[in-house]
């Protein structure tokens, strides 16, 4: 009787079982509800900042005032009073004084001009009315006075028309920039926050479960970390580039801005930054939360990160108001902080190419440290399920 076959499963290769945990991270993430919620208010959230911009940028400053025995010129005389004040005066008429205190009283106008030939001209207000008293004092002033010249057989010549020259005529556009540019720091913010904690969580999860027995008896520790490195990141990339579409093409819709490059040059600096702080913090979060075996004591070894983060973030709105200072500059060149300050840097024009080519180059070298020192913690700690395990012995404990 012949012996029955026995069929070898061929190993697979460490490419193959990073992909297998990177998958597993991305489709248990997909399904996970807060995962969803929080996304969603991420998308609103973009998409009312563009609502609320376009309702501020749609209030014009208008006045509306109504004329009792006017005509041509005074109506000519309160449109071009405005333009000089900076506000578009609507005229109306009305027949009589009672049809002008309705409108007053209804509100259908800031004011009500009663007798504006006369000798003793009325402004009819329901309250205030300071701002649009000043509007037709000055109007009834220049009325006159050209009343007076004509009569004097007087005419004025327009005077020359000031030409204006700005010493700095990319500001408004850097200013676009820099705003952009701390709107998507804030998005980059809460997702290096967000997936850092699903990196965290999801290694104590393992260490409480000792699924991850089971896991590294199939691959090495550095294959787990960097599969759940990857596939969160993947995930977290996806969702900074759909907010990136998102607020793109909404305020190239909504004209919340002129130029694309306004809206495009700095969401893919963001982007782009997401990157590096994604793998630095990542790293650091997967080493830290492998120190401990509940998710209770898991803030413990995350705070300081978390604060490292916050810290950057806090500086990062500060050097938008002055990117030039020197804790601005300093802070863009640390690895950790770089991520969330240069970008706004670079956007209000204060970083040069050199200085983005050495932070970049600083935070690769960061990474790799992280990710070699973290790795060894990671592996070390990851099998010691017994309480809270201390850095130095983690770095004694090394698996192969």
């Amino acid at each position: 009787m012949s012996a029955p076959v026995r069929h070898q499963t061929r190993p697979q290769s460490p490419a193959a079982l990073v992909r297998l945990v990177a998958a597993r991270e991305v489709t248990t993430r997909i399904r996970d509800k807060n995962f969803l919620i929080g996304s969603a208010v991420l998308i609103l959230l973009i998409v009312g900042m563009l609502v609320f911009q376009v309702i501020i940028n749609s209030g014009t400053d208008e006045t509306r005032i109504g004329v009792v025995g006017g005509d041509a010129a005074v109506e000519q005389a309160l449109t071009a009073q405005g333009d000089a004040l900076g506000t578009d005066v609507t005229v109306v008429e009305y027949d009589d004084e009672a049809a002008a205190r309705t409108a007053v009283e209804d509100e259908d106008v800031d004011g009500a001009l009663l007798s504006p030939s006369g000798a003793q001209p009325e402004l009819l207000v329901d309250s205030g009315g300071e701002s649009t008293r000043t509007l037709v004092q000055g109007a009834l002033t220049n009325l006159a006075m050209a009343a007076q010249l004509d009569q004097a057989g007087v005419q004025l010549q327009p005077g020359p028309e000031v030409e204006l020259v700005s010493l700095d005529a990319d500001a408004d556009d850097r200013f676009t920039s820099t705003i952009v540019a701390l709107v998507g720091v804030v998005v980059l913010y809460s997702l290096i926050i967000l997936f850092g904690q699903f990196v965290a969580q999801g290694v104590v999860e393992e260490k409480s479960s000792r699924v991850v027995e089971l896991l590294l008896a199939t691959m090495r520790p550095w294959q787990l970390l960097a599969g759940k490195v990857i596939g969160l990141g993947l995930l977290g990339l996806a969702q900074i580039l759909l907010v990136a579409v998102i607020g793109v093409a909404g305020a190239l819709a909504f004209d919340v801005v002129e130029l694309p490059g306004d809206v495009i040059g700095p969401v893919v600096t963001v982007i782009a930054w997401f990157v590096l702080g994604y793998a630095f913090y990542a790293s650091v979060f997967a080493a830290a939360a492998s120190l401990v075996s509940r998710q209770e004591d898991l803030g413990t070894v995350i705070t300081p990160t978390t604060i490292l983060l916050v810290a950057g973030f806090v500086i990062a709105i500060q050097a938008a108001q002055d990117p030039a200072s020197t804790l601005a500059t300093v802070t863009s060149f640390i690895p950790g902080l770089s991520p969330m300050v240069m970008p706004v840097r670079m956007a209000a024009g204060e970083a040069a190419v050199w200085e983005v080519a050495v932070a970049v180059v600083l935070m690769l070298l960061a990474i790799a440290a992280v990710v070699r020192i973290g790795g060894r913690i990671y592996s070390g700690a990851l099998l010691r399920t017994s309480g809270k395990v201390s850095m130095r012995e983690a770095l004694k404990t090394e698996r192969a």
